[in-house]
């Protein structure tokens, strides 16, 4: 929406029924991203906030540094330094984690049905182009966790869109997993290489369904990731034999080799290298009784 639809001053009365409530807001530009950063804060000149992750003392009064500036208070958001930003906003922000939530953002029709038959259903907010999931609790913020899907909790920024519909459950495993497997940008040499996520596009003959595979994936994945310091691909192994072992039954194609890449990514994520941890799956799998082509790179 923009200042032609509301009256100046619409986006500021937003943010204060939100600082009622505890949430810390920010102004956002009509482009819908953060306001930048003034001259002295500049190229993070200033050394940057306390409270974000390369820890510095910048006392900027004004709504610099995105998610770092959202205030829950008053005085903050209706001061000078920030009436400039209100009168030029185009939308109200707010900092998940810090209200003491996490939004799974799903950008398109195709991630919004795989949160669907995935994720448990938690309060939902309609977007422009899909929907916010709104859960109980925080967790690490990453985007592109799967195609059009991005985490909004700690140190990130989400657009207010109405209060949404549904009762708000307690974060679940399915999504804190989701951020241990997610191969970053610019990954080095010992990273996983980027593997197809599972979906029934590749397991036409499974006779599970998607959420059920997935959630047995999900909670495996976290089995793995959960080891960082040793034993991840003694896990990888056993999450893979008793992946395998659940479609011994199905007529097949079941995209076992896609759910051993997952667990590799996984494995590799906390140190593991690929080799070893393909191998280990590739165990697994054979050790279940499932016929599965490698997990190996080529």
């Amino acid at each position: 929406m923009t200042n032609d639809q509301y009256p100046v001053g619409e986006y500021l009365r937003q943010a204060l029924e939100l600082v009622k409530l505890g949430v810390p807001v920010l102004p956002l530009r009509e482009g819908k991203g953060p306001f930048g950063n003034c001259d002295a804060c500049a190229k993070n000149d200033c050394g940057g906030r306390p409270n974000m992750k390369s820890a510095g003392t910048c006392a900027c009064p004004r709504p610099c540094h995105a998610w770092a500036a959202a205030s829950s208070s008053v005085d903050v958001v209706t001061s000078a330094a920030w009436a400039a930003a209100w009168r030029q906003a185009g939308a109200v922000a707010y900092h998940p984690g810090g209200a003491g939530v996490t939004v799974v953002d799903l950008d398109n029709a195709d991630a919004v049905s795989w949160a669907q038959d995935t994720l448990p259903a938690t309060r939902t907010v309609a977007t422009t182009r899909g929907e916010h999931w709104i859960y109980l609790g925080t967790m690490q913020s990453s985007n592109g966790v799967r195609p059009g899907v991005d985490i909004k909790s700690l140190m990130a920024y989400a657009r207010w869109l109405g209060p949404g519909v549904g009762e708000m459950i307690r974060l679940p495993e399915t999504v804190t997993a989701l951020p241990r497997y997610v191969v970053p940008v610019g990954t080095v040499a010992s990273s996983p290489m980027p593997r197809a996520a599972w979906t029934r596009a590749v397991a036409s003959g499974c006779r599970h369904t998607e959420r059920y595979v997935r959630t047995g994936l999900d909670k495996g994945v976290a089995m793995v990731t959960g080891h960082r310091e040793q034993g991840a691909a003694s896990q990888a192994f056993g999450v893979a034999r008793f992946l395998g072992s659940l479609h011994q039954e199905c007529p097949g194609p079941c995209g076992l080799e896609t759910l051993g890449g997952e667990i590799v990514q996984a494995a590799v994520s906390v140190g593991v290298p690929e080799t070893y941890a393909a191998r280990a799956v590739d165990r697994g799998f054979a050790e279940s009784g499932s016929v599965v082509p490698s997990t190996q790179m080529a």
